[in-house]
């Protein structure tokens, strides 16, 4: 679970300063798509940044679990939220940001060896399972070149799951997809989400997909304006 209480986030311009998240609360539940929509320029990419521990909010908690065991990201030093982001936020980006030279499998096993603790079997084991689990295993040894957008993107997705976090965030998966590329990736990350329980914030403007949400945030102008998949 990732829950974010009355954050608030500005940017300097020139005198002034933007207001980019305004007093934003919402939860995402472990195990449920939550998105986030609304008009270009309203807040949602900085909202997510603020979630996934890039960008540390003016005012407001992010809470990494439950109870009194929860972690603000908003409280921690910058190399803490770094070490928590590694181990237990997933992030999924517009651009599926591969590395060029690497193929789809090295690409999983990067990230997975990330922090030195994990042996290369469990690690290799994991890659494989999740290569499955996006139906690339057959497309495991091609480079981002090689592959399709789609595919790329299901890459990125196996990628930002491989070290199983409690939360992952996407930034608009389907933007640089046609409409059956991007039903086929919004409902691979709905599958994923349920099946390991994790904590989704996916960000989109294509509500053409909006069916395989468990609710939805609209911001405007940097505000909560709706809630709820009617929205």
């Amino acid at each position: 679970m990732i829950r974010l209480e009355d954050v608030t986030l500005t940017f300097p311009d020139g005198n002034r300063r933007i207001t980019a998240v305004d007093h934003v609360s919402l939860t995402a539940p472990d195990g449920q798509v939550t998105g986030i929509t609304g008009p270009s320029g309203s807040g949602k990419s900085s909202l997510l940044a603020v979630a996934a521990g890039l960008i540390k909010p003016d005012d407001g908690k992010v809470l990494l679990g439950s109870g009194t065991s929860a972690l603000d990201l908003a409280r921690l030093t910058p190399r803490q939220v770094t070490s928590v982001r590694r181990d237990r936020i997933g992030i999924v980006f517009q651009q599926s940001n591969l590395l060029p030279a690497l193929s789809a499998r090295d690409q999983l096993r990067i990230m997975g060896r990330l922090g030195g603790a994990n042996r290369r079997a469990d690690v290799d084991a994991k890659v494989d399972e999740l290569l499955d689990a996006v139906g690339l295993r057959d497309h495991a040894d091609k480079l981002p070149h090689q592959l399709s957008g789609g595919q790329r993107q299901r890459v990125a997705i196996a990628r930002g799951l491989v070290h199983a976090p409690d939360v992952l965030v996407v930034d608009e998966p389907t933007s640089a997809l046609d409409q059956e590329r991007g039903a086929e990736i919004m409902a691979l990350i709905a599958r994923l989400t349920h099946e390991r329980g994790t904590a989704t914030l996916l960000v989109t403007h294509d509500l053409v997909h909006r069916d395989v949400l468990d609710d939805l945030v609209t911001i405007v102008d940097g505000r909560i304006k709706a809630s709820g998949l009617v929205a």
